[in-house]
C-alpha cells in the first residue's frame, strides 16, 4: 500500500459505472460557470476524462504504491527542511487565506474558516514570493515530472471535507505529511473505498478524480505539502491533456482564483513589510 497505513477497503455499495471511474460526485454541486465559453471548455474536458481513463499509463488505482514512482523517495528526504519552512509561514497561520478565498469553486465543499492554504504555484502559475519564503520546498518539488500545483493544505481541528472529486483526471494528487497529529483514526483520507492515514515525511499519491474526503477530528493542526502533477499517459490522451492543461489557465474560475491569490499575496507581504519598518520604542 501507499504509505502503510491504509485500511481494509470499505465495502462498495454505489452502483459501478463502467468506466470504473465516476465523472460526477453525487450530492455536490458541479464546479462550473454558466458562461457559454465555459460551459464550452468543460463539455470538452469531460470527453477528455475518458480518453485519460482508457489511456492512462499506469492503470486507474485509486491509491498508488510509492514505488510507482521512484521520485516520490526524493520529495520524501526533503522533509525536515520542509517543515523547518512550514513552521515559518504558521507563524502568521491566522493570516493565511481559506481555500475557498482564493478558488470560489470550493464553497460547494467548504465554506467555514477551517481549510487555509499556502500556494507556491497554482495551475502551472508560481506564487513568486511565497516560493522566496520557501526556496527549499520549492526546490523539492522540482523533483516532480509535470508539476502544476503546490501548496501547504491546512485543516484546522474539527476540519471535516465532505465526499467529492476532483475536477480533472489528467492530474495526480500528491500528499506529504507535514504535521500529523494524533490520534491517528480521527484523522484520515478516504479514496473511493480505501481509507489511508498520513504519517510525517510520507507521501500518499492518489487519484482525486475518485471520490474522496478527508478529516480531522483531533484537536490540533494538520498540514500536508499538497501537489497536483500531469497524470502519465499515453499517446493520443497525452496530447490532449498536454493542451487542455495550457487552455485551463485561461478559462474565468482559473482567473479568478489567481487575481484572487495575487490580491491576498500583495496584502500579505505589505503587512510584513509595515511590521519591518515600524519604529522601535
Amino acid at each position: 500500500m501507499t504509505d502503510g497505513t491504509a485500511d481494509a477497503p470499505l465495502p462498495d455499495t454505489s452502483v459501478s459505472k463502467p468506466e470504473g471511474q465516476s465523472f460526477a460526485t453525487s450530492g455536490i454541486a458541479p464546479m462550473d460557470r454558466p458562461s457559454p465559453v465555459t460551459r464550452f471548455f468543460m463539455g470538452i474536458v469531460a470527453w477528455a476524462e475518458k480518453l485519460n481513463f482508457k489511456y492512462a499509463k499506469l492503470g486507474n488505482p485509486p491509491v498508488y504504491d510509492n514505488r510507482t514512482f521512484p521520485w516520490a523517495a526524493e520529495v520524501e528526504k526533503a522533509w525536515p527542511q520542509i517543515r523547518a519552512e512550514l513552521d515559518r509561514v504558521l507563524v502568521r497561520q491566522s493570516e493565511l487565506p481559506t481555500f475557498q478565498e482564493i478558488s470560489t469553486d470550493v464553497r460547494t465543499i467548504s465554506t467555514d474558516a477551517g481549510w487555509k492554504t499556502f500556494f507556491l504555484v497554482g495551475f502551472g502559475v508560481k506564487s513568486e514570493q511565497n516560493i522566496a519564503a520557501c526556496p527549499q520546498t520549492w526546490q523539492a518539488v522540482q523533483k516532480i515530472p509535470g508539476l502544476k500545483t503546490a501548496m501547504f493544505s491546512i485543516f484546522e481541528p474539527g476540519k471535516h471535507l465532505p465526499a467529492h472529486r476532483g475536477p480533472y483526471n489528467g492530474v495526480l494528487r500528491l500528499h506529504l505529511g507535514m504535521i500529523v497529529p494524533e490520534p491517528a483514526d480521527k484523522l484520515a483520507i478516504r479514496v473511493k473505498d480505501q481509507i489511508c492515514h498520513w504519517q510525517e515525511g510520507k507521501a500518499l499519491i492518489f487519484d482525486d478524480a475518485y471520490e474522496h474526503e478527508a478529516w480531522n477530528h483531533t484537536d490540533k493542526t494538520r498540514v500536508v505539502l499538497f501537489v497536483d502533477f500531469v497524470k502519465p499517459l499515453k499517446f493520443p490522451a497525452r496530447f490532449v491533456n498536454w493542451a487542455l492543461m495550457n487552455l485551463a489557465v485561461f478559462t474565468p474560475f482559473i482567473r479568478e482564483g489567481l487575481d484572487n491569490h495575487k490580491e491576498w499575496e500583495k496584502k500579505f507581504y505589505a503587512e510584513a513589510e509595515a511590521f519591518r519598518n515600524r519604529p522601535q520604542t
